[in-house]
């Protein structure tokens, strides 16, 4: 049997201060054990790239929500159907352009008359500060290709209408920790799916089995279509009360450190 796993990164295989060293043995293990790590997330391709080097990963990886799939050349041994090209990666492109995006938050914006923030009215310093990243890691998390991250300052009455807004043009929306995404008609369970065939064709006659980590309700899609879920806590102690699927594992760790435990159990002690 093989197994491929799917992980989120930030509050899930990253804490707060967006340090992995807690999940660090269980990374290795996988990483020994030639194990794929899937790394999908709401990141940009230019942040993901930064923690695929740091972890040592070299397997492909979902950006922006769903909005691509990005694999290595070479990676599989079969061709594939593909949208583009692009610095080592064959690309499979899911989400709507960035540019769209962006005019289509500025519409509801205008429409509405509500205090609409995305990343693209910011500076790198601002989201810096806000996100409490550094200057150069804001600066990755500008270069969006997929999907806006944006926040409103307003009343929940108020959100919920941008957010009817957005459905209302035939586009997504997930609700994260610190900003909310506008995306076309993709999410991160349609771009696992399609990489989960992908490595079907490529071990054909093996049993795939998938497991999916995160720790919030954008992560949901994914969770829905893994054969293992699994969540780990906040770093209020508990785990998001909106995610309830059958057979789901909560893990009694925060982050990271659920991370690891999580890891530890399926594949050292097999609890599951």
């Amino acid at each position: 049997m093989r197994h491929i796993v799917y992980s989120d990164l930030d509050g899930t295989l990253l804490n707060e201060d967006y340090s992995y060293k807690d999940a660090k043995p269980a990374i290795n293990f996988l990483l020994s054990s030639k194990i794929p790590l899937i790394l999908c997330t709401s990141k940009t391709r230019a942040e993901i790239e930064v923690y695929r080097e740091k972890l040592g990963v070299t397997d492909p990886f979902i950006s922006e929500n769903g909005g691509a799939i990005f694999i290595p050349r070479d990676y599989f041994t079969f061709d594939y159907d593909h949208d583009r090209s692009v610095e080592g990666y064959n690309v499979i492109e899911l989400g709507e352009e960035y540019a769209d995006l962006c005019g289509e938050l500025k519409d509801i914006r205008k429409e509405t008359g509500y205090k609409i923030i995305g990343f693209s009215d910011m500076t790198a310093e601002e989201i810096a500060k806000d996100c409490g990243l550094s200057l150069r890691d804001a600066e990755l998390s500008k270069k969006r290709e997929y999907d806006e991250a944006f926040t409103i300052l307003g009343t929940k009455g108020q959100i919920d209408e941008v957010f009817r807004s957005i459905e209302s043009r035939g586009l997504n929306y997930t609700v994260g920790g610190r900003y909310s995404h506008i995306m076309g008609n993709s999410d991160k369970g349609k771009a696992v799916d399609i990489l989960t065939e992908l490595y079907k064709r490529e071990k054909r006659g093996s049993e795939i089995k998938t497991v999916g980590l995160g720790d919030s309700l954008n992560d949901l899609p994914m969770l829905k279509v893994v054969d293992i879920s699994i969540v780990v806590k906040k770093p209020d102690g508990l785990h998001d009360p909106e995610i309830d699927l059958p057979n789901l594992i909560r893990i009694d760790g925060v982050g990271p450190v659920g991370w690891n435990k999580a890891i530890n159990e399926l594949f050292r002690r097999k609890i599951w």
